[in-house]
Order: C-alpha cells, then sequence, then structure tokens
C-alpha cells in the first residue's frame, strides 16, 4: 500500500483499522477504539482480540457472546474486538429494539460479504444487501403465508410417515439411536421435495445424493474452519484471493440440480404449488400471484439456485437441531414428555386421529416446548448486523460509524434470569400468553426479529412440530447409557450441535 492512502483508497483492508497518516505507511490501531470512544469493553489479546475461545475452537461463538452479555451486566452496550475488528455489543433490549425494528435504516445490513464471479451462491436472501435484499425479500415473503404452509404441509405429514416406520423396529427393541442423523434425513426428504421436486428417500437410502452433499455444506473439516476463520476475520482478503467461502464443487452440484430441475418443468409445462415454482416465476419476471413486472428485480437462474440451496441449508438443520435438542430435553423430563403426548392424543382424536394443519395449530403445549427448546438451544445464537449510516445512541453520547459491526447476543439473553428464572431449566410454562406478557418481547429472538426475521419461520415452525407430534404419539424418548449428562455444544460448529450425537432410548410408548 502506497504512503498516504487511507483505507476509504483501498476498502479491502478498511475493516483491519488502519488509520490514515499522510507521508507514512498507514499503521495499524492497537485496540483503542473503544477506550477512545469512553465504551465499556474487555482487554483484547493479539490476533484473536477477544475471540480466543473461538479461534482454538474450546467454545462455540454463541456462547462466547453470551459470556460477553453476562460480564457486562448492567450496561446498555459494550465494545469488543471480534480479531482486529471492534464490535458493538448490543445488550438492552430497548436499544436491541431500535438496531433490529425502529431504526432499522441504519442497519440493514449483515457482514457476510462475497463475490458472485467465485461464489454464485452467495447472492441469497440471507447474505444478500441493500435494495436487492429488500425488492427480494417482498418478492419471496409470499410463499411462506400460512395459505403456502396448509399445501406443503401434506408433504411434512408424508415424511412424517416414513419416519414413523424407519424407529418402528428401534422402538420395538427399545434400541439406542442418535436422533439428530435421523431427524435430518427427515427435514431433507421435506426440503429436497418442497424446494426441488426430489424424492430423495434419505430415511430408506442413508447415502442419498442429496443428503451427502448437504452435509458437506456443514462440514467441520480443517480445510473448511480455515474458510470460516478467513471470512469471520478478513472477508475482504479471502475474496481479493478468489477463495470461496462455499468449496466450488458443491456450488456446482447445486447449480446442476437446479437447472436440471428448471430445465425439465419448463419443457414439460410443470407447475407445483413449491418454493421452486415461486422462483421460476420470479425468474420469467412475473410476480408470484400477478402476471406484473418485478421493476429492479432481475431473477438469474444463478440466483434461484442461490435461493433454494440457502432454504435447504437454513432448513433441515436448524430444524433437525432443535427437534433433537426438544427430544432431549423432553427425554431428561418424563413429566413433561407425558403432558406433551397427553395433548397431541387430545388434539389428534378430535381430528380423527390424523395430524392436519389445524391440529397442529392446536397444539399450544407442543409449541410452548418448542419455544422453551429454542431458548435454551437457539440455532441462531447471535445476530450481525451493520451500520449502514451514522447512529447516535440514544442517551449516550457514543456515535456507531458507518461501517461498523453490531453483534446481539441471542444465547446471553436467553439465558438472562431477569427474563427467564432458573433459565438452565427446561419449562415450557414460560411461554404461555400470561407470562409472555410479562417480559420485554426483545428478550427472546431464536429468528431475530424486524424486516430482516427469518423468513422461514412458519416453515421451521411446522414442519418441528409436525415431526415431533408424529414421533410423541407413536414413541417413548428416554435418557440411557449414551445420552451425555451434562452435554457439551461441539465447538466446531457453526449452527448449535451436541458434541457426540444425541443418544436416547426409544420405545414404543406405554398406553
Amino acid at each position: 500500500m502506497s504512503p498516504g492512502y487511507s483505507t476509504e483508497s483501498y476498502p479491502a483492508f478498511a475493516h483491519i483499522g488502519l488509520r490514515e497518516n499522510p507521508g507514512k505507511k498507514p499503521q495499524p490501531v492497537k485496540y483503542k477504539y473503544w477506550k477512545i470512544k469512553g465504551v465499556p469493553h474487555l482487554q483484547p489479546t493479539f490476533p484473536a482480540g477477544n475471540l480466543s475461545d473461538v479461534m482454538y475452537s474450546r467454545k462455540t461463538i454463541g456462547e462466547v457472546y453470551a459470556d460477553f452479555y453476562r460480564k457486562f451486566k448492567g450496561h446498555r452496550f459494550a465494545g469488543i474486538y471480534q480479531f482486529h475488528a471492534p464490535m458493538l455489543l448490543a445488550l438492552d433490549p430497548e436499544l436491541i429494539k431500535n438496531i433490529l425494528v425502529k431504526d432499522f435504516e441504519h442497519f440493514h445490513d449483515r457482514r457476510f460479504p462475497f463475490d458472485e464471479k467465485i461464489e454464485p451462491l452467495g447472492a441469497n436472501l440471507f447474505q444478500l444487501n441493500g435494495r436487492k435484499w429488500k425488492s427480494l425479500r417482498n418478492k419471496l415473503s409470499p410463499v411462506f403465508t400460512s395459505g403456502k404452509m396448509k399445501m406443503m404441509i401434506q408433504t411434512m405429514i408424508d415424511c412424517g410417515k416414513e419416519l414413523e416406520k424407519y424407529l418402528e423396529q428401534p422402538a420395538r427393541k427399545q434400541e439406542i439411536v442418535e436422533v439428530k442423523d435421523i431427524l435430518a434425513k427427515f427435514t431433507t426428504d421435506i426440503i429436497a421435495s418442497v424446494v426441488f421436486g426430489i424424492q430423495c428417500n434419505c430415511l430408506k437410502n442413508p447415502n442419498a445424493e442429496f443428503r451427502l452433499w448437504g452435509k458437506k455444506f456443514l462440514d467441520p473439516s480443517f480445510k473448511q474452519n480455515i474458510r470460516d476463520l478467513l471470512y469471520l476475520t478478513v472477508p475482504d482478503l479471502a475474496i481479493s484471493l478468489g477463495i470461496p467461502n462455499i468449496p466450488t464443487y458443491i456450488s456446482n452440484f447445486f447449480m446442476k440440480v437446479v437447472e436440471e430441475t428448471v430445465g425439465y418443468r419448463e419443457k414439460n409445462n410443470i407447475k407445483r404449488n413449491d418454493f421452486m415454482q415461486l422462483l421460476i416465476q420470479l425468474m420469467n419476471n412475473n410476480n408470484i400471484d400477478k402476471e406484473e413486472k418485478l421493476g429492479d428485480v432481475t431473477i438469474s437462474l444463478t440466483e434461484v439456485a442461490a435461493q433454494s440451496v440457502t432454504f435447504l441449508i437454513a432448513g433441515f438443520e436448524t430444524s433437525a437441531t432443535t427437534m433433537s435438542f426438544c427430544l432431549y430435553e423432553l427425554a431428561l423430563n418424563p413429566d413433561i414428555q407425558d403432558r406433551v403426548r397427553e395433548e397431541i392424543d387430545t388434539v389428534l382424536e378430535k381430528h380423527g386421529g390424523n395430524i392436519t394443519y389445524e391440529a397442529i395449530q392446536e397444539m399450544n403445549y407442543l409449541d410452548n416446548a418448542v419455544a422453551e427448546t429454542l431458548r435454551k438451544h437457539p440455532p441462531a445464537s447471535f445476530l450481525f448486523r451493520e451500520c449502514t449510516k451514522e447512529y447516535k445512541i440514544p442517551d449516550s453520547e457514543v456515535v456507531v460509524e458507518k461501517g461498523s459491526q453490531v453483534v446481539v447476543p441471542v444465547m446471553g439473553l436467553h439465558y438472562d434470569p431477569k427474563y427467564f428464572p432458573d433459565p438452565t431449566r427446561f419449562d415450557p410454562d414460560r411461554f404461555t400468553e400470561e407470562v409472555k406478557k410479562t417480559r420485554h418481547h426483545y428478550s427472546y429472538l431464536p429468528f431475530g426479529e424486524g424486516p430482516r426475521i427469518c423468513i422461514g419461520m412458519r416453515f421451521a415452525l411446522l414442519q418441528t412440530k409436525v415431526g415431533l407430534a408424529t414421533l410423541l404419539s407413536k414413541y417413548q424418548f428416554n435418557v440411557c447409557e449414551k445420552t451425555p449428562i451434562p452435554f457439551v455444544y461441539d465447538p466446531k460448529t457453526f449452527i448449535l450441535f451436541m458434541k457426540g450425537g444425541t443418544w436416547l432410548q426409544v420405545k414404543n410408548r406405554s398406553k
């Protein structure tokens, strides 16, 4: 870098914290950013800043942010260093509400940079920013309405029947099973069908190609850990070196699947009530419900693939993980498991013994149990936002500069005894309507909140509850000698996974 140039001239180095110094080579700021601003902060160490536990795989990043939340108890916000980059830690639910909703215009982007030339699947709703994100979000939202969910639930129910059959023999023998992998096959079957129109039969075929490729996305290999670390610390450098976060061979596989699916449907004039059909309509510049032009939105085949794969990855692992943690908690608390099962029995009897959309909506205690699972084990254990417009924090003199990063420690909020007394205890009654009214709405954020709330929330909750209702109506789950008590999260994974697997005994329920 030539002498006298500012970071504005070299955006790839802007996040490193180089200060402009005309006539001399820029020098890195030595962790003084928050001290200068007068913001409470932790003393960082080189090279990880405050994330040594993440760098050395001692804890998940969500747990580390939760630790910070506890250390700054009593403060509305604090400063940390994510390696060399200063980040604002939003701690107060009112401030979090401002960031996610009230003052969203200042924080509408996430910092997950990508280059479509080297990572075509990066052009997805999760990573896109600005007008393109807003326009695409508006056009995709109609596929996740309650009406669309009703059309998709039959696929979930059919896959649930296969899940029930899969466990018949192990239950009869009262075997010990690893439920997380089984449930991931169940959710993969659902999403492969409603997104790609592909019947995978992962439960019948454990080596189903779609399942194997889906797992590769979350592969905690050393090489992928290095990629993740680069994109976490110096994303612009990774991009400038032409290193994609999603390996090219994985992108190529899913691009081929989407190309073949779209080509087959268009050639044979096949239309289905699924996610892929919506994307095809958008690609052809038609609205989902009306034949109107999309204005500034252009959807290419590559972008169709990007949305499809993102829905696959976000949908099958998070829902499978939530179900497995819920069964784990119910196995530890058999009285609660019995209460959930009693409600399922009562509701299903009312609906002729069949799981339906309406039946699932009536299972209030099951809904509470899922909500409590998401509190204790949130798949999205933190939220990132980027300041896109200078922002003065209300009732303070601190100004958040444009380009600054903000993190919301979701897991920290979920374990704060101020909002959730005795937070390590599993208690679905925390989510009755009466109790929910007593705490701040922004103390519970398993899907985020505001305009960037998870677009697939309804779908995720529906397939989770269909899976649990199917299993608990037929089987009982108990702890066993292989059940990890207590357990630890796998520090090498981005989503919260139980290290070593979720092992439970399954048996036919006692009537």
